[in-house]
């Protein structure tokens, strides 16, 4: 008599260890789908806090820099004239945040 395979049937697993298995996958998929995504995230932000701050100190030093040149090296800012210099850098200034505000609000148009 020629001897027959037997296969075996996989039995589903009882209930808690299914339970138990859901737990794992689903604690496994969160921490795939939200820690790994926010450490990303908060490289960028560091990056972007790093980049305002050097931004920052920069405009302040051309600004006082610009202020000692129209103060020291122009004869026309005395007496009476000594606040123009003060209004043109405030001038400059807006002028620049303007440029920053229209350049980061303009509607980006699609590329074909």
């Amino acid at each position: 008599m020629p001897e027959t395979k037997r296969t075996t049937v996989k039995r589903p697993a009882p209930i808690p260890s299914a339970v138990a298995e859901l737990w794992e996958l689903v604690l496994a998929y969160l921490k795939q789908e939200t820690t790994e995504p926010l450490k990303s995230l908060g490289r960028v932000i560091g990056f972007g806090l790093a980049g305002s701050l050097a931004i920052g100190v920069g405009v302040v030093f051309f600004a006082i820099g610009g202020l000692r040149l129209l103060q020291a090296e122009t004869d026309a800012f005395h007496g009476n004239w000594s606040f123009v210099p003060y209004v043109l850098m405030i001038l400059l200034l807006l002028g620049m945040a303007g440029v920053v505000f229209r350049l980061g609000t303009r509607n980006k148009e699609p590329r074909a």
